[in-house]
């Protein structure tokens, strides 16, 4: 028998591991062309360095620490809904030039077909609501078995 753990979503704060490996090759490369004087190493050399330490430190800006859990943004979700939710989805996306993490959440209403249906975004940082759209469930489902994926003959 395997004992389940429950699945725990990657942090975006491993963004920093890269972040750090390229400040550390950019300053290296500064370093080389301030102390090497070999004929392969030229005037690139610093440019390439100053870049990549950019690079780096941007990484290093956008590594955000997730404070909000997958759960705990369904909770924020339902909390501002106006219906209780029944199934969801719950997805990571990105906002602004740092890449702040926000949960997306599509929600549907509890009843069987559901009658309302909702995307709400919540800030994965701090928690704090970021959009939210609530409409009538215009899908129709009528006449739907559960076996909608099965080929008709």
């Amino acid at each position: 028998m395997s004992e389940e753990t429950p699945f725990a979503f990657p942090d975006v704060r491993r963004r920093l591991i890269g972040a750090i490996c390229l400040v550390g090759f950019g300053v290296g490369l500064i370093i080389g062309a301030l102390f090497w004087s070999a004929p392969a190493y030229n005037a690139g050399f610093p440019v390439a360095g100053i870049a990549v330490t950019l690079l780096g430190t941007y990484f290093g800006l956008a590594a955000w620490k997730l404070q909000v859990s997958e759960a705990e943004a369904i909770r924020i979700a339902a909390e501002e809904l106006g219906f209780p939710i029944g199934p969801a989805s719950v997805s990571v996306g990105w906002r602004g030039l740092r890449s702040r993490p926000i949960w997306r959440i599509l929600v549907y209403s509890h009843e069987a077909p559901p009658k309302m249906r909702g995307l709400v975004l919540i800030d994965a940082v701090d928690g704090v609501l970021v959009s939210k759209i609530e409409e009538p469930n215009p899908e129709d489902w009528s006449g739907d078995d559960g076996e909608a994926s099965r080929a008709k003959q």
